[in-house]
């Protein structure tokens, strides 16, 4: 049973709404000024929150501020119950965070009508989705479902491609934007001198172009080269857009589902700009670790120094230095393959930390 949280000040307008509710099976609080409802959003955390606008102790702006800016509060969804119908109104509701508006008075069916999509589009924003081809085509199914969404692509196909064949280039035009189903994936640029240095690394779960498709120049910023046998799923421009822009529930949810890279990225040119050599190769050691493109045996990507040494913003033959001496004290080890292997997680954890 779904627990509805309804804040209203008018006794008649709180029973007959809580009546109405409750008619179809919802669990209903009560509260009868802002104050109360702020601490009953906090105590019970329901599924959604009606509030009206015109309280004393705190009106309904007030209310949706206040448990905007608490972390158990703040995904859930609200509603404002009005009997002021300015557009100055609605937009400042709209902008502090509220879901959906009803005007007072309204009819039993829009209450309901209204309740019941907003905890739907909860439930969805909520779902957790594989980070696979088959999820991303649940994800694309479920986003379908809102209003201007129903021409996207689903079922998408996957694409093979080979240890060092390209998947997108530098400067082409940024078309699309790919999803990794299986095998690694790494992205370079070159600097004005034509030297080459790498952008991240990715794998399975991983999306790639995003920040070229957001880009004013329409083109791609990097390159993206398979490491080893890729499968990559397309996903063309229009439809990225579409997620990205036709709707807020669905925005949101897919911002979610791609913005890692995106935080990853600003990381890494942190970490590039202000960390020492040996710490910004410890932090790529454990990054690498941590998505599996490096083992703790001989079973991870060759990766060539020259590639780390492009992944950490240095010269290779200091990337070799810097290796050697995590070498000798065991930190990691070559495989026969000159693989990079690592021995001791904890220990390039101090270093990734403290330098």
């Amino acid at each position: 049973m779904k627990k509805l949280l309804l804040i209203e000040d008018n006794q008649d307008v709180r029973e007959l709404t809580a009546e109405i509710l409750q008619l179809e099976n919802y669990e209903v609080i009560t509260a009868e000024n802002g104050k109360v409802g702020i601490e009953m959003a906090i105590r019970f955390v329901p599924d959604l929150i009606l509030c009206d606008i015109m309280m004393p102790e705190v009106d309904g702006y007030g209310v949706v501020q206040q448990l905007s800016q608490n972390q158990t509060t703040a995904s859930i969804p609200f509603i404002f119950l009005t009997a002021k119908s300015e557009k100055s109104d609605f937009r400042k509701g709209m902008t502090m965070g509220a879901d959906d508006y009803l005007t007072k008075p309204f009819e039993a069916h829009e209450l309901l009508e209204a309740v019941e999509v907003r905890l739907k589009r909860n439930i969805f924003l909520r779902k957790e989705f594989a980070r696979n081809v088959d999820g991303f085509n649940e994800f694309i199914k479920e986003a379908s479902k809102y209003q201007d969404l129903e021409d996207l692509s689903t079922d998408r196909n996957l694409t093979k491609f080979k240890p060092k064949e390209e998947i997108f280039l530098e400067g082409g035009m940024a078309h699309n934007l790919y999803f990794i189903q299986s095998g690694e994936v790494k992205t370079y640029k070159h600097n004005e001198n034509g030297k080459e240095y790498i952008t991240g690394m990715f794998n399975a779960g991983d999306f790639i172009g995003q920040i070229s498709i957001l880009g004013s120049s329409g083109m791609y910023t990097e390159t993206a080269v398979a490491l080893t046998k890729c499968e990559i799923c397309t996903i063309p421009k229009k439809d990225f857009t579409q997620l990205l822009f036709n709707n807020k529930e669905v925005s949101q949810k897919f911002i979610s589902m791609i913005s890692n890279n995106v935080l990853h990225m600003q990381d890494q040119l942190m970490g590039l700009a202000f960390d020492s050599v040996r710490k910004r190769a410890a932090t790529a050691l454990l990054e690498l670790y941590d998505k599996g493109l490096i083992k703790d045996d001989d079973m991870g990507i060759n990766m060539s120094r020259e590639d780390f040494a492009g992944l950490i913003g240095t010269a290779t033959e200091t990337a070799i230095r810097v290796l050697s001496s995590f070498k000798e004290k065991g930190l990691i080890q070559s495989g026969e393959s000159r693989r990079i292997i690592v021995c001791d997680r904890k220990q390039l954890q101090q270093v990734a930390e403290f330098g």
